[in-house]
């Protein structure tokens, strides 16, 4: 009888082993997985902000007649893009997240263009609404930067925890799958080059 006890007893002890261990780990998961989510939404609260600067942007710099319309149509549209693209947190995938970095990167260029394109008239640089938005909108964008360094980060601390052994093994088993990260954007490698 007591030899039938010691691996009734060995089993037992594994299986509640196992049991904690994948509990502990799936509850571990769940908590990065709300971490990534939450950097997420901030991400996606400073990209609303700059979108909605936008507007104001555009139509403070409308009100002088000579400035280029094709300029302002690309910002528009540009914005029009960018704020239509969403992705559920869920959905996290490097294919996605390069997909929303793409239109986000194109509204930026669009900005950018808008940006030196005013350079040229004076009027409108030193017009006080235009250097305010102007200001919030490089605020929003150090914003952005923060934002999306602090998603990366809990990004890859989560990547991290659900590929390590054995948290491999529980995650295969609960679905939980890498999520992407952001990118450089496309010839970020190049230092802009100044003339004077």
């Amino acid at each position: 009888m007591k030899k039938f006890l010691i691996p009734v007893a060995i089993i037992a002890v594994l299986g509640i082993y196992l049991y904690t261990k994948a509990v502990g780990s799936y509850n571990q998961f769940v908590q990065a997985e709300e971490q990534v989510n939450g950097q997420w939404a901030e991400v996606e609260t400073q990209y609303q902000r700059r979108a909605d600067l936008i507007p104001n942007l555009v139509n403070t710099v409308k009100g002088y007649a000579d400035f280029e319309q094709e300029t302002l149509t690309g910002v528009i549209e540009a914005r029009s893009k960018a704020t239509s693209m969403t992705i559920d947190p869920t959905n996290l995938t490097p294919e996605n997240l390069a997909q929303f970095q793409q239109a986000q990167d194109q509204l930026s260029g669009a900005l950018s263009r808008l940006l030196v394109t005013v350079e040229r008239y004076p009027d409108l640089k030193a017009n006080q609404n235009f250097l305010e938005l102007q200001a919030q909108l490089e605020g929003t964008e150090n914003r952005i930067a923060v934002a999306r360094r602090n998603f990366n980060e809990s990004v890859v601390a989560y990547n991290a925890n659900i590929r390590t052994f054995p948290n491999n093994i529980f995650a295969g088993w609960y679905g939980f799958e890498t999520k992407g990260t952001f990118k450089a954007s496309e010839g970020a490698e190049n230092a802009p080059t100044v003339q004077f």
